[in-house]
């Protein structure tokens, strides 16, 4: 286990299956008439529940404070909050396969930041790599629009503004990363903040009723649990040794997930151009892994 949480391409590959998962539960829990803002709410407390008792433990379950206190706000802000209540409102109309080749852009918008902020980038092969990845997801996305029953341009217009709060959280945890931050505590602390904003939009704006709702499905609940439990401690490790370009190619490999799993568990279906567009997607998941490989030889 030790040395999977310093090997970035295991890292990679690990967060980036078990976010492909988070696509299917979601739809499940939109047709069981869950709320957005409660699945969120469902999304979140899995990592809390999961990272409690190792942080108490391990003896770091430690306050916030100063910069931490503001990394973890923000971390929260950019990262959780807002794409996750996008992501959910919009999931239903999109589709679980759509929504997840849409996390396949962030690597796209992260790299684009980079450049400009002057920070670590990826060999040439990544580069490239991550090229093949734009090019596939604007594939799919064609595909998507062109489609009689295809959802209208602002819903898709909404849906791109997920992996753009994705990117932005991706460079400012790196840029604003503590010091002598432990990255399963800067999960625990991100991701407690997106409940009590979470727990607050429900009772004010909807009604603490509203928590019921995630009795509709039970099982679903328990396994995005299970699931966003797991991804995080993956996922500010992948963070703290991989950067926040490489962290951001996660979107190639949930998005790969996150298709199969819709037609396989969820009945979606998808025409030609779309699977070529995916097996673009996944040619560049394999030219940025080679590319970590060359740059940790």
């Amino acid at each position: 286990m030790n040395k999977i949480s310093k090997n970035p391409i295991a890292l990679l590959l690990i967060t980036g299956l078990l976010i492909g998962f988070n696509f299917p539960l979601g739809k499940l829990a939109a047709e069981a008439a869950i709320s957005p803002t409660v699945w969120a709410f469902v999304f979140s407390l899995g990592a809390c529940l999961l990272l409690f008792p190792v942080l108490v433990s391990q003896k770091k379950l430690i306050f916030p404070r100063k910069s931490t206190l503001r990394y973890i706000i923000l971390s929260a802000i950019l990262s959780y909050i807002i794409p996750n209540l996008l992501l959910f409102s919009v999931m239903l109309r999109m589709g679980a396969g759509y929504m997840g080749l849409m996390f396949a852009l962030s690597p796209v918008f992260t790299l684009f930041f980079a450049l400009n902020l002057r920070m670590n980038i990826p060999n040439r092969i990544g580069l490239i790599g991550i090229l093949f990845g734009l090019i596939g997801t604007a594939v799919v996305s064609i595909s998507k629009g062109s489609l009689p029953d295809a959802p209208p341009w602002e819903l898709i217009v909404l849906a791109l503004c997920v992996p753009l709060c994705l990117a932005l959280g991706n460079i400012y945890r790196t840029l604003d990363w503590p010091d002598k931050g432990e990255p399963d505590s800067l999960a625990f602390w991100s991701h407690t903040i997106a409940v009590l904003f979470y727990s607050a939009l429900i009772f004010f704006y909807q009604t603490d009723a509203s928590f019921g709702e995630i009795t509709n499905t039970p099982v679903v609940v328990l396994l995005q649990l299970l699931v966003s439990g797991l991804i995080f401690p993956a996922f500010f490790r992948l963070q703290k040794v991989g950067g926040p370009v490489l962290l951001s190619q996660i979107g190639y490999v949930s998005a790969a997930v996150g298709l199969v799993c819709a037609v396989l568990f969820l009945g979606e279906r998808y025409d030609l151009t779309t699977w070529i567009g995916a097996g673009i997607i996944a040619f560049g998941i394999a030219l940025s892994i080679q590319a970590q490989r060359q740059k940790t030889a």
